[in-house]
């Protein structure tokens, strides 16, 4: 073939098909431009919204400020609810008015409510501070639920073009509309962000990153002080003072681990309450409560460092019933507060097989270190019961 000659049809063919690929849109990719609505609504824009497998379509009019939307998402469980909603003053779900889409279980039919949620301990079915209407739902074949709504866009957000979305799914509905809380994973967290009404694009929020971050620290810093160090410093309290060649160096591992446990676990506890004064209306009592009783009983027992009278005095039995009882009441509170925090953090399961695996050896050294000691002190006794006495066993029966 000569240069000059044109290239073979299945070449320019080839050619063509891989120009026209490159010029589609990238928006044609998305899961939400496939999807279509039993009554053939058809809007400008469509969102695969990044977190719950959730899709947003939606149009605004900005000669009347009215946005039209179309959210479809699937309940965490069957008989759940999902939600949409606006938050005009704030970015997370305290204040923000919701769509709520459930099905009827009595009737079967999908209903749209509208909920005011003013605190997260206050989520109240009422009217939203601006108009809606247009209200419907439908189930759809895949068994997920779609709420469709027209909304009269705030003159102060509709001024910036911009508003701050939050959307959500749950697991069941109670017989008197009350929606049952939704799980607290990171994608339950995250499930918000800011949509561009103009350009039709939508960004998430860091905050929920941030608040994820914290929580893992708060995970950490208690796990590594309650949960290890205060058990490692019992038991050498409990298990090297046997050896006589170890004093007074058990002393010293013991405190220095109590100590640096006190530490780590009041910097643990100051992130806890930080995060709890960030989320007013979620509460978890045991957790936080036991939290609490954890830094007052250590607390108290940092003070037996003070007090602690010597091995002949008087009141030293009464020091070590107080000692030994609040140690063990820290030991046992601590673990089962940490098993508590990674139920309610739901990480990854490897890191809650790490720290079981960390447990479980700490408690096998234990077993294997308390029947030396039963060895060590059962000879010593012996040696000592067979020790020659003054005037006795010196040639006399």
């Amino acid at each position: 073939m000569s240069p000059s000659s044109p290239p073979p049809l299945s070449s320019a063919v080839f050619i063509c098909i891989s120009f026209s690929a490159l010029m589609i849109s990238p928006s044609a990719a998305l899961t939400c431009s496939s999807q279509t609505f039993t009554h053939n609504q058809v809007y400008s824009n469509c969102l695969d919204l990044p977190y719950l497998s959730s899709y947003l379509h939606f149009s605004y009019n900005s000669s009347n400020t009215t946005l039209s939307i179309a959210f479809i998402a699937t309940p965490s469980k069957s008989g759940g609810w999902i939600a949409w909603a606006i938050n005009p003053k704030a970015t997370g779900m305290a204040g923000s008015q919701s769509l709520v889409g459930y099905k009827n279980s009595t009737t079967g039919t999908v209903q749209v409510h509208t909920y005011d949620i003013s605190s997260y301990s206050s989520i109240v079915a009422k009217d939203l501070s601006f108009e809606v209407w247009d209200k419907t739902a439908e189930s759809r074949r895949d068994g997920s639920l779609a709420i469709f709504a027209k909304i009269k866009v705030p003159a102060d957000l509709a001024a910036s073009g911009k508003i701050n979305q939050v959307w959500q799914v749950g697991p069941s509905v109670g017989t008197d509309g009350r929606l049952d809380k939704h799980a607290f994973a990171v994608s339950n967290l995250q499930s918000k962000g800011t949509l561009d009404l103009k350009s039709g694009q939508s960004s998430t929020s860091s905050g929920g990153d941030d608040r994820l971050k914290k929580k893992n620290i708060h995970g950490i810093l208690n796990a590594v002080s309650w949960g290890i160090l205060f058990p490692l410093g019992a038991m050498i309290a409990r298990y090297i003072r046997t050896f006589e060649s170890a004093d007074p160096a058990w002393f010293y591992l013991h405190a220095f681990c109590q100590v640096s446990a006190y530490a780590i676990g009041v910097a643990g506890w100051g992130t806890g309450l930080k995060l709890g004064s960030e989320s007013s209306g979620i509460t978890y009592s045991t957790h936080r409560n036991i939290g609490i009783a954890l830094f007052v009983l250590a607390t108290v027992q940092i003070f037996a460092l003070f007090i602690r009278p010597k091995k002949d005095h008087k009141y030293r039995f009464y020091w070590n019933v107080y000692h030994h009882s609040f140690g063990y009441a820290i030991l046992v509170l601590g673990i089962f507060n940490v098993f508590k925090g990674i139920n309610i953090l739901k990480p990854e399961d490897k890191w809650k097989t790490a720290y079981m695996i960390v447990i479980i050896a700490l408690g096998g050294i234990s077993l294997l270190l308390e029947a030396i000691t039963w060895v060590v002190v059962l000879k010593r006794k012996s040696r000592k019961s067979t020790k020659p006495c003054d005037g006795y066993n010196n040639g006399q029966s």
